[in-house]
């Protein structure tokens, strides 16, 4: 009975849904976060359910958090110690989303050509001096169906894709957001053939940033293979159009069925209150 009794009340402490896959956004300010906080918050998002982290870069513009022997470095071995997996991401050029904007045709495929260029030599870096044992890689430039809605874009970013894919050891993670200007249908065809290299593609739900009408993005969700993952965003965008980035907390939608989820991000999390501030 006794048992029976601390069972019950474990199974009331811990969330219906668990955060097993969580990604981590490093920014420069998390360089103060002491070695004992990341202890506790690693201990924390086991405790949580946590089981893999996604870390979105590993590199940003001309900031590599302080290489091999940095904070992040440092910080994500004691995550290791603490039993979470790692997904490490690669470079991520912080004029990215302008580029998209500006360049076209062999222009665009130039540029992703020299992005994905500087990512494999961050990998290359990352598996040589980090010392970290990584279940993955991620690429953190994120795609949408706003400047690939152009069949030959895509075409040309699924043969660059294919060829930067082979020269991993571990499986290649992505990630896409849905912006209205693909038919569900056709963006989860999309993405599906992306899957089709072997990569582990996610789609954002967009429920934090809310660009998109809760219906059409059920409806873009709905079309997706099961093979596409779901990640769950699990803050409130409060900030207008034109402003700096600001959100609140928010819980993430977490609903199960045949896809893969993860969450976005830690930093909205409860358990890192005080630990890693959001603005």
């Amino acid at each position: 009975m006794r048992t029976f009794l601390a069972i019950c009340l474990l199974a009331l402490c811990l969330p219906a849904q668990a955060d097993t896959r969580l990604f981590y956004q490093p920014l420069n300010r998390d360089a103060s976060v002491s070695p004992g906080q990341w202890q506790q918050l690693w201990r924390a998002t086991v405790a949580q359910g946590g089981k893999t982290l996604v870390v979105q870069w590993s590199a940003y513009g001309d900031s590599d958090f302080g290489g091999p022997r940095g904070w992040l470095a440092n910080s994500l071995r004691e995550a290791r110690a603490q039993g979470l997996e790692l997904v490490l991401g690669l470079y991520m050029d912080p004029a990215y989303y302008q580029r998209l904007e500006q360049l076209d045709g062999e222009g665009l495929n130039s540029y992703f050509k020299a992005q994905l260029g500087r990512s494999l030599g961050q990998y290359q870096q990352v598996r040589a001096k980090w010392a970290l044992p990584a279940s993955g890689w991620y690429l953190p430039l994120e795609l949408d169906d706003l400047h690939f809605r152009d069949p030959a874009r895509r075409d040309a970013l699924y043969s660059q894709l294919q060829a930067f894919n082979r020269q991993l050891d571990k499986p290649l993670h992505i990630s896409a957001f849905s912006a209205g200007q693909l038919s569900p249908r056709v963006n989860a065809a999309w993405l599906d053939q992306l899957a089709s290299l072997g990569l582990s593609v996610w789609w954002q739900d967009g429920a934090g940033t809310g660009r998109l009408a809760p219906m059409v993005r059920q409806s873009y969700e709905q079309a997706l293979p099961c093979r596409v993952g779901v990640v769950r965003e699990a803050f409130r965008q409060v900030s207008k159009p034109g402003q700096p980035f600001r959100a609140e907390p928010a819980e993430p939608a977490l609903g199960g069925g045949c896809h893969a989820e993860a969450v976005f991000s830690l930093r909205y999390r409860p358990w890192a209150k005080g630990i890693l501030s959001k603005d």
